[in-house]
């Protein structure tokens, strides 16, 4: 068939992309079926889909995770209703309380004080946020966290189904979840409402690529294919597409043998990396801590995450997935030889015994802390964010309420949300984070005729 119709490189190659990339990214023509009203081959895919992570409906996205999150909260709280949710969410979370005028309520994380990070959400605080917040229409938790921390889903579940209301989980970063063996449950076979997996985060498909599950009868089916259409684009990718197909068919058919070595490759990386002095490392048990999320604390040593990151790509060529203040995050997926290990082990062995322990260490004030950040402006976030406001610099901020999300990238979890108060200590961790080198977004760099420069911020008027 020669394609008198979109798009318009006509499967031809143009410029420095291979012509295989082109002749594979049609549109809607026939026999290929249509993703916002799919009865065809893209039907016949989701089912599959749907089958494989044990869930009652599964779409696919192309809009990745964000258009997942944006749908689920779009169709299980109604406009200007409240919602409650982990105050470590992703900021799309954040995004779709703000487009439907969301009330939230918080549910703030535990701190792992050893290694300077966020724990998964407990069914001890679903319960206890549930009975002080009776108006919530519905709940959203991540699990697992960026840094792989993993909650009890099942049991958060029924917390929240006696409540009659539905329980969401972006779980982008669990994609590979009870899919094989000796691997966590994903949150379908947990009793969650809405799942997000991002395909491409920890199972080998292309950028932008994600599904989205429905079970139960909490959910509105047409209302949440309503916003599946609102929030992802009427042009989908049939590359991406392809590519989630790509992915599951791999794992069905060869699925076992490579999660198998998978886990035995994370499993024999820790127990190499048990000789180090100074390094620390959260082990990775398949149930509390993720499979393929190394997290290296530098706490109590004479480096910063970022310096570590520094070191791990400018001296060996290890480029990770991020860095923080206290720890840098190495990922894992099964689409990893025996060389990501083995390189990983020998720089980290080789740089524990360079560093030393840091002297005089004293314990930081933990980000995302209640008594740090609450919406105190009176306020709801979508009030805050559309509100008058003015930049002023940072130093002078403490005692405002911002105006503007604040947030490190990755992983994308705000810091700040419009509304909420900029305390001391919230402002002593945003510079050090500045001062650290890490990407911190939110924050205007100015500088002046001299070439003098200052960190500014958008705070309410």
């Amino acid at each position: 068939m020669y394609p008198y119709h979109m798009p318009g490189h006509k499967r031809r190659a143009w410029g420095e992309l291979p012509e295989s990339m082109y002749s594979m990214d049609i549109t809607e023509i026939t026999d290929f079926d249509n993703l916002h009203d799919a009865d065809g081959i893209i039907a016949k895919l989701q089912i599959q889909a749907a089958q494989m992570y044990h869930a009652d409906e599964s779409f696919y996205l192309i809009n990745g995770s964000t258009a997942g999150i944006l749908s689920a909260i779009s169709c299980a709280v109604s406009q200007g209703g409240r919602i409650l949710m982990s105050r470590n969410c992703h900021k799309s979370s954040y995004h779709g309380a703000y487009l439907r005028e969301l009330g939230i309520s918080y549910l703030y994380p535990s701190y792992h004080e050893k290694c300077g990070i966020l724990e998964a959400i407990s069914p001890k605080q679903v319960e206890k946020a549930l009975e002080q917040t009776p108006d919530v229409q519905a709940v959203l938790i991540v699990t697992p966290t960026y840094e792989g921390r993993i909650a009890d889903v099942e049991a958060i579940a029924e917390i929240v189904h006696a409540k009659g209301i539905p329980l969401i989980v972006d779980e982008a970063h669990g994609a590979h979840l009870g899919l094989a063996e000796g691997f966590a449950k994903n949150s379908c076979q947990c009793g969650a409402d809405l799942v997000i997996h991002s395909v491409h985060k920890t199972l080998p498909s292309l950028t932008q690529t994600a599904l989205l599950h429905v079970n139960g009868n909490l959910i509105d089916r047409d209302k949440l294919r309503r916003f599946l259409r609102i929030y992802q684009t009427s042009s989908p990718s049939y590359l991406l597409m392809g590519s989630i197909d790509n992915a599951l068919h791999r794992i069905e058919t060869q699925g076992a043998d490579a999660f198998r070595s998978f886990k035995e490759n994370c499993i024999q990386m820790m127990h190499r990396l048990s000789d180090c002095k100074n390094l620390r490392f959260l082990p990775m048990d398949g149930v509390h801590q993720d499979f393929g999320k190394l997290l290296i604390s530098v706490r109590d040593t004479e480096l910063t995450g970022k310096q570590l990151f520094d070191i791990l790509r400018d001296r060996y060529h290890l480029e990770l997935e991020m860095a923080a203040g206290d720890y840098a995050l190495a990922m894992f997926t099964i689409n990893d030889g025996t060389e990501a290990y083995t390189r990983m082990v020998q720089a980290l062995l080789e740089v524990d015994k360079s560093v030393s322990k840091a002297a005089g260490f004293t314990e930081r004030m933990p980000l995302l802390d209640r008594s740090i950040f609450d919406e105190v402006s009176g306020k709801t976030l979508w009030e805050a964010w559309d509100a008058p406001m003015e930049f002023v610099e940072l130093q002078e901020s403490v005692g405002r309420c911002a105006a503007e999300f604040v947030n490190l990238y990755p992983p994308g979890i705000p810091l700040l949300v419009p509304g909420e108060l900029i305390r001391e200590e919230c402002y002593s961790e945003i510079k050090k984070a500045y001062e650290q080198g890490l990407t911190v977004q939110g924050l205007s760099v100015v500088e002046d005729v001299n070439g003098i420069q200052t960190i500014q911020i958008k705070v309410l008027q």
